[in-house]
């Protein structure tokens, strides 16, 4: 798989243009109450609260960003969504473990964390960790379009969750830009790549609602194939990927984002005399 980069570096490091990597999409092989849907793009565990492990169907390339989105929860289960890397080949799996935490980690080559937001932020060197969790506003798209990430730099555009339109989602899109949601909150997006490092090794880096947590795994093989885990684990029941875009936006994102700029909130777009498909695109992408 070609790694994502560009002329400019959007999601990756400055250098040669290189192409875009194919769309993420969910493995064929998952656990046993997954059901994933036709696109390959959703993941739903359909009974029980274990047996949600997910794979990415490739091996993710340096600094591409896999990234879900909480679709549905489910009440009267204790636990939510980890997400990690592994150096195991899914497809080579005698059996796909019922969990992440501990039957795949035991496998070994696997680095898996139950996402919360206080045990997964990693405060950066010479910064205390006091001030590493405390929640800070992301920069605006206009002043900062890019989130950076050691050697890599992501489209912000579609990192962070948004609310269903409705009466308070102006307000409720603002906890999820300031990331104090809790990060497993319906709706919210998360994330996990890698950071190859000079001597061979890689970081691994998870990303709540645009914000990174810093380095939660060092020393992994950089040079073997790294795929992504997402386990649905006992109150998360359904995730969908997120798309991003590594090199130049496209006509259609460029055009969304200068609506979506140019009105107080996107609720205001319905008053626009805009096509209704165009309306829809900017209010619910």
């Amino acid at each position: 798989m070609a790694a994502p980069s560009d002329p400019v570096g959007l999601g990756a490091p400055r250098g040669p243009a290189l192409s875009e990597p194919p769309p993420t999409r969910f493995h064929r092989v998952h656990g046993a109450n997954i059901r994933v849907d036709s696109t390959g793009t959703r993941a739903t565990r359909v009974e029980s609260f274990a047996h949600g492990l997910c794979f990415s169907s490739e091996p993710l390339a340096p600094g591409q960003l896999f990234l879900v989105e909480i679709e549905e929860k489910e009440l009267g289960w204790c636990g939510h969504l980890r997400l990690g890397l592994t150096a195991l080949d899914p497809a080579s799996l005698a059996a796909v473990p019922e969990f992440s935490l501990p039957d795949l980690a035991s496998l070994g080559h696997t680095w898996v964390f139950a996402i919360t937001r206080h045990h997964n932020r990693v405060p950066q060197e010479g910064h205390p960790e006091t001030e590493a969790a405390v929640p800070s506003r992301p920069p605006a798209l206009m002043v900062e379009p890019y989130l950076c990430i050691e050697q890599f730099r992501i489209p912000r555009d579609r990192l962070v969750g948004r609310s269903r339109p409705g009466l308070y989602s102006h307000l409720l899109d603002q906890l999820y830009e300031l990331n104090v949601l809790p990060p497993t909150a319906r709706r919210s997006r998360l994330g996990v790549l890698f950071c190859p490092r000079p001597d061979g090794t890689a970081d691994m880096h998870i990303v709540i609602n645009g914000e990174d947590m810093g380095p939660s795994a060092k020393g992994l093989p950089a040079a073997q194939p790294l795929y992504a885990v997402v386990d649905v684990f006992a109150s998360t029941k359904s995730v969908r990927l997120v798309q991003l875009e590594y090199g130049l936006p496209s006509l259609q994102t460029l055009c969304r984002l200068v609506i979506q700029r140019s009105v107080v909130h996107r609720l205001a777009i319905d008053g626009l005399h805009l096509p209704k498909g165009l309306k829809d695109f900017c209010k619910y992408e």
